[in-house]
């Protein structure tokens, strides 16, 4: 019930935030700049999407995320920003402009949409397992944030040009094309840390790695806005800086799957010896290879959706598994309980899914051996002889 107060208290948040916005710029302004912002929104929304296809977050926790991004953050930013600005500036001649971009923005944006990750591990911490749900978590925050952001930038540029679109299209290009990841990438740092820190230790270990993961993201992300300052060579400064830093990223993300890949085999063959699963099962559900696999093969009988919550069931196994180990070590008695719960819960359910799975599979089977028997027969032939079949004693 909190969780569901919440995210309508955020939804709520993020449409008076976007109201401010629209009314700001005008309402066809906003109309064309929203829909415009939407490009880079897709693109990031789905990478993530991609990236969790596996074991994916629930889309209440994702809803929550995006609307803190989209709405709280923004407006945290705005009156954070108006204090800490002229802070920065008492007692030196610093461009004014140059401080706001490379000192105040990083420091105030990257600690609002980290509150947001901070927030979303307090009240999904079941569901909060490793680095990539740090990433996603923190993406869909970050994603959220430059779609807003977008758009008031989108408008501010096409006022500036007079309702000229050469104003909109340049400034499109950078963000919307160029550099749709970069608010996803600045603040993934900063999950992959505390997402690391849930997997492997407790709420202490948490905030710590949260305020250490905010040293990457503010940096980053002062980085890139001090490009913007470096006039001819700014493209220069693009493809020297921040495509590394982009194929950096994909790269980490790509370990970190394969991290977790590991850490899913290590765990499920610890339920091998008790007969919860097979050793032929284990890398089928551990492994991208297996997973693909399974997944072509559950096709074949129409039972792909079966497949996907039968993989899905036994990642969340594995990391409720990895969670149990660590607070079994940290005496978190109360969570403890809770997690051993929660593994039973899935050990039944997948015993369930594992059965349809098999019983839809031996009926396609049977259904293929009396199609070969009868090949001559129409469909409603064949059943009657089926049915006859079935009232003849054996001979």
């Amino acid at each position: 019930m909190t969780n569901i107060i919440l995210l309508c208290v955020l939804a709520l948040v993020t449409l008076v935030t976007l109201a401010f916005f629209a009314i700001s710029i005008g309402a066809n302004v906003f109309l064309i700049c929203g829909a415009l912002a939407l490009i880079p929104l897709t693109i990031c929304v789905a990478t993530l999407v991609w990236i969790d296809r596996w074991e994916p977050e629930p889309f209440s926790a994702l809803a929550l995320g995006f609307c803190w991004g989209a709405g709280m953050a923004v407006m945290t930013t705005l009156v954070v920003g108006s204090w800490v600005q002229p802070l920065l500036t008492i007692g030196t001649t610093a461009n004014a402009d140059m401080v706001g971009a490379v000192i105040q923005a990083p420091l105030v944006e990257e600690f609002c949409k980290g509150a947001g990750v901070l927030l979303l591990f307090f009240l999904r911490r079941r569901t909060f397992d490793g680095p990539i749900d740090g990433v996603v978590y923190a993406g869909i925050i970050a994603a959220g944030f430059a779609f807003t952001e977008n758009i008031l930038y989108f408008g501010q540029a096409l006022q500036e040009a007079h309702g000229a679109p050469s104003g909109l299209v340049g400034i499109f290009i950078l963000r919307g094309l160029m550099s749709p990841f970069a608010h996803v990438m600045f603040t993934a740092t900063l999950g992959v840390c505390v997402g690391y820190a849930a997997r492997h230790g407790g709420t202490g270990m948490v905030l710590g790695a949260w305020v250490v993961g905010l040293v990457p993201a503010m940096v980053l992300h002062g980085l890139w806005n001090g490009s913007s300052f470096l006039g001819g060579s700014f493209f220069i400064a693009y493809v020297v800086l921040q495509v590394p830093l982009f194929i950096v990223f994909v790269v980490g993300v790509i370990l970190l799957r394969r991290s977790e890949a590991r850490l899913t085999r290590m765990r499920l063959s610890e339920y091998v010896p008790s007969g919860w699963f097979t050793p032929q099962e284990v890398p089928m559900l551990a492994t991208g290879g297996g997973r693909r696999r399974a997944l072509a093969w559950s096709k074949t009988f129409a039972a792909a959706p079966s497949m996907k919550e039968f993989i899905r069931l036994a990642t969340r196994l594995a990391f409720t598994r990895q969670r149990l180990l660590v607070d079994s070590r940290g005496g978190a008695a109360g969570r403890l309980a809770t997690g051993q719960e929660l593994e039973i819960s899935l050990l039944t359910k997948i015993t369930t899914v594992r059965s349809e799975l098999l019983g839809r599979h031996a009926a396609a089977v049977w259904q293929a051996q009396q199609h070969q028997q009868f090949p001559q027969l129409q469909p409603q032939q064949h059943s009657q002889q089926v049915q006859q079949n079935y009232r003849e004693p054996p001979h």
